[in-house]
């Protein structure tokens, strides 16, 4: 008899506090930001870089297939950094541009001011150290 008279007062004491809290004292939620997906996209393809090196230098992967890979993900990276920077310039969105047919070019020798790890295309940020790369040519 005691248990049920102790649930009793509980549950009124419960149903109490659920009917006593109005919505204007739950606190407002965090405004969501807009970066917030791209922050984490970002910072996907970052460890996806790393984790594709570290493969690459344990020899799990060959040249040509690095190569391929990082190229990919580093045109991704530039998307969502593309992508930032539309954000917070406020500039309409552009819709994506077709793929371009792969032609393989000879290596330009295009270098990273600072780094100086060297690419065959010109790119907006390195994919060694993730600097933005200037137009300085070996």
């Amino acid at each position: 008899m005691a248990v049920i008279a102790i649930a009793s007062v509980v549950a009124v004491a419960v149903i109490a506090f659920v009917l006593s809290v109005s919505p204007r004292s739950i606190p407002e939620p965090e405004p969501v930001s807009p970066f917030a997906h791209l922050d984490e996209r970002k910072a996907a393809i970052y460890e996806n870089l790393r984790d594709l090196q570290f493969e690459y230098r344990v020899g799990k992967l060959s040249d040509q297939d690095y190569q391929n890979t990082k190229r990919d993900l580093q045109k991704e990276l530039a998307a969502v950094l593309a992508e930032v920077d539309r954000i917070k310039g406020g500039l309409p969105a552009q819709p994506p541009k077709p793929a371009a047919p792969k032609v393989e070019k000879k290596p330009s020798g295009l270098v990273c001011p600072s780094c100086g790890a060297t690419f065959q295309t010109a790119l907006k940020f390195c994919g060694e150290c993730g600097k933005p790369m200037k137009a300085g040519a070996a």
